[in-house]
């Protein structure tokens, strides 16, 4: 019988526990998140007055809200949306800051100009920008998924162009310029595959905190529409209900937190089997 020959990097992870059950988490999470209609059961928008603030039972498996509102279809449904404007934050942060940072890194005479303006976006704090951001466009998914892309570009810029600079000193790029090899075949061929380690460990921590910038800018009222159910316009809408029906904040804050954690450690591991500088003991 044949064994099944797994990459070295995904063999390794499997022996490291709390990756493991943090990407089960998210395995879970996702599974719950693009089946939502088959897993929630309910309309997460269907509103019964006289089943408000219901506690958790075998009818509601997670209580009710403030319009009576079934909570357990209204997180399996807001997953759908949270997770899909981190993913989009994600891929766009990530394409952004791969072109500006290659650019930067590999070009000399356009690292200042741009690594300026970078570090000039990256002097307010995140959370701040945002608003402001969402306050000019609009609440809406595409303005919120825009201003968080704003917000992280720069951060995956500044890891990409750190390290192009060192790629770009290697003996095989300075062999391939020599060849005469086109600028643009030599970034896409030679130096962005040696990038992927650092790109692959920002998009799991950027999924991470843009769950959470989605949901603070959701609570203090400049993120999604109240009406789309995400985590945070949940958390937001029903705060007030709190001391008399703590579910409505505790289990939408729980699916953030989870979630958000979970990518956290998913990407630390990575983080330290891609870097040997990082990689633990075993």
């Amino acid at each position: 019988m044949t064994t099944l020959r797994l990459p070295r990097m995904l063999r390794q992870l499997m022996h490291r526990r709390i990756v493991m059950v943090s990407a089960l988490v998210l395995l879970v999470i996702a599974v719950l998140a693009i089946g939502a209609p088959l897993f929630a059961g309910a309309d997460p928008n269907d509103t019964a007055v006289l089943e408000r603030l219901k506690p958790p039972s075998a009818q509601h498996l997670l209580g009710t809200d403030e319009l009576g509102r079934d909570m357990y279809a209204r997180i399996v449904h807001g997953a759908r949306y949270s997770l899909s404007i981190a993913a989009l934050t994600a891929l766009g942060s990530v394409l952004f800051g791969t072109l500006i940072g290659l650019v930067a890194g590999f070009f000399r005479r356009l690292d200042a100009p741009l690594m300026r303006v970078v570090d000039a976006m990256m002097s307010f704090p995140d959370i701040l920008l945002a608003i402001a951001l969402v306050a000019i466009l609009g609440a809406s998914l595409a303005n919120v998924v825009l201003a968080l892309v704003l917000v992280y570009t720069p951060r995956v810029a500044r890891v990409v162009r750190a390290s192009t600079l060192v790629v770009r000193e290697l003996l095989f790029i300075e062999a391939v310029r020599a060849l005469g090899v086109r600028t643009s075949r030599i970034l896409w061929r030679h130096v962005l595959p040696n990038l992927l380690s650092p790109i692959l460990v920002q998009v799991s921590f950027i999924f991470a905190y843009a769950i959470l910038a989605e949901a603070g800018l959701s609570f203090l009222g400049v993120g999604m529409p109240p009406e789309i159910p995400t985590w945070g316009t949940m958390v937001a809408g029903s705060q007030q209900y709190a001391d008399r029906a703590f579910w409505v904040v505790l289990f939408p804050g729980l699916a953030i937190i989870l979630t958000a954690l979970s990518l956290q450690v998913l990407g630390d591991g990575v983080r330290d089997l891609l870097d040997p500088k990082l990689k633990k003991a075993a």
